[in-house]
């Protein structure tokens, strides 16, 4: 199945990891904008982002962002 990304959802998965934003940034050693731009849909997580983020949280990739099944059929 075919999924298309929705709303970021990083702001959530940090407040139930009891993390505030800026640790998360030192944690990844990455500016605290960039994990902005995530929060703020402006930019998309890479693999590697998605995947250092989730092992620091303690959560699931998929977690995330929010998925919705794409219509489209190939």
């Amino acid at each position: 199945m075919k999924y298309e990304l929705g709303r970021c959802l990083l702001e959530e998965r940090l407040q139930e990891a009891g993390m505030p934003l800026e640790r998360l940034a030192q944690e990844l050693r990455v500016r605290r904008e960039r994990l902005d731009d995530f929060i703020d849909n402006k930019r998309v997580m890479s693999l590697k982002y998605a995947i250092s983020i989730a092992d620091t949280l303690r959560c699931e990739v998929r977690s995330l962002y929010e998925l919705m099944p794409s219509d489209e059929h190939r």
